[in-house]
């Protein structure tokens, strides 16, 4: 196995970005690269969310932040410079997530602090988060990645994130603020270059000896990949006017439905979702496209569209949860 190991010496979240997606497009078959970087004032949210219901977006621009989304799914997050992001990108027949996830823990623990994987994609201390992991996968290719709050300005992260109230009470929390801890209040030997130091020790620990890669040189398909990154139409996407919203919040995350009819047809349907699974959005809006706004219609649309057996249970949640909505 060929294992390497690149710290960006860009905090650009959009270079950044379009940096892992390169890698990930070209990761090897017999490889698996650790990936670290930074950003500047970020809020980062994932592939199929609304940015204008996650984020107060023209406060965050207008004091110097960015917004930038994700290829994988999950939840809304805020980085800064007090935040240090890992990627793991592999072939998916190296992708091992425990494995993955303990080379996070070992380096956070050998701090003396007692961290733990909790809930669908945290990691946390004493239950405080201080982690966010999400996921995505194409073809051969693996990522998982996820952020470290070492020192971030947690009044920002407040500040920009417009967490639903269902979702904080479902942590059995206050706010937003009170879910998360950084680590440098746990251990004041923590710092970005100390964790990032243990990281690099940890990874070699459990995938041998690795190689260092320079910052990779600005060649076109990384400019291309720039300039989708930085984009309006990627960020905030088109979000077309609609006629009916039907939104929920499941164990799995929240689903939220809008649907342009006209005579009777559904000419448009955008599902937003923060659901590990970047797919499922995908997956009904494409089912929900163009065909009758009848509830018998629909709910048979969605329940046979091609899905895989953890979607599938997914998919059986959102008919029994629509059909009433529909009658």
């Amino acid at each position: 196995m060929k294992t390497s190991l690149m710290i960006a010496s860009s905090t650009d979240p959009w270079l950044n970005m379009a940096v892992e997606e390169y890698l990930f497009n070209h990761v090897s078959g017999d490889e698996m690269i650790l990936y670290l970087w930074q950003v500047q004032s970020t809020v980062m949210i994932g592939k199929h969310q609304n940015p204008l219901k996650e984020c107060r977006c023209e406060q965050l621009e207008n004091e110097g932040g960015n917004l930038a989304r994700r290829l994988s799914g999950g939840g809304a997050v805020f980085q800064d410079l007090g935040t240090l992001m890992f990627s793991f990108i592999s072939d998916r027949e190296l992708y091992n997530l425990d494995r993955q996830l303990r080379v996070i823990l070992q380096a956070v623990n050998s701090f003396g602090i007692n961290a733990e994987f909790s809930g669908r994609n945290d990691l946390t201390v004493s239950g405080k988060k201080f982690s966010g992991n999400a996921f995505y996968f194409k073809g051969r290719a693996a990522l998982h990645h996820g952020t470290l709050l070492i020192n971030s300005d947690l009044t920002r992260l407040a500040r920009y994130l417009t967490v639903s109230r269902e979702k904080i009470s479902s942590k059995g929390v206050d706010s937003v603020q009170s879910r998360v801890v950084n680590l440098s209040a746990l251990s004041g030997d923590i710092t970005v270059d100390a964790i990032s130091q243990r990281l690099q020790e940890s990874f070699s620990d459990f995938y041998g000896r690795t190689a260092i890669m320079g910052d990779l040189p600005r060649n076109a398909e990384i400019t291309t990949l720039y300039q989708k990154h930085s984009s309006w139409e990627w960020r905030y996407g088109n979000t077309p006017a609609f006629d009916i919203a039907f939104s929920n919040r499941f164990f799995w995350g929240d689903i939220e439905i809008r649907l342009s009819v006209k005579d009777g047809l559904i000419a448009d349907a955008v599902v937003y979702s923060d659901a590990m699974d970047c797919d499922l959005a995908e997956i009904v809006a494409s089912a929900l496209q163009h065909i009758p706004f009848r509830k018998e219609t629909m709910i048979a649309s969605i329940k046979n569209c091609s899905a895989t057996d953890g979607q599938q249970a997914m998919i059986e949640d959102i008919s029994k949860w629509l059909e009433p909505k529909l009658t």
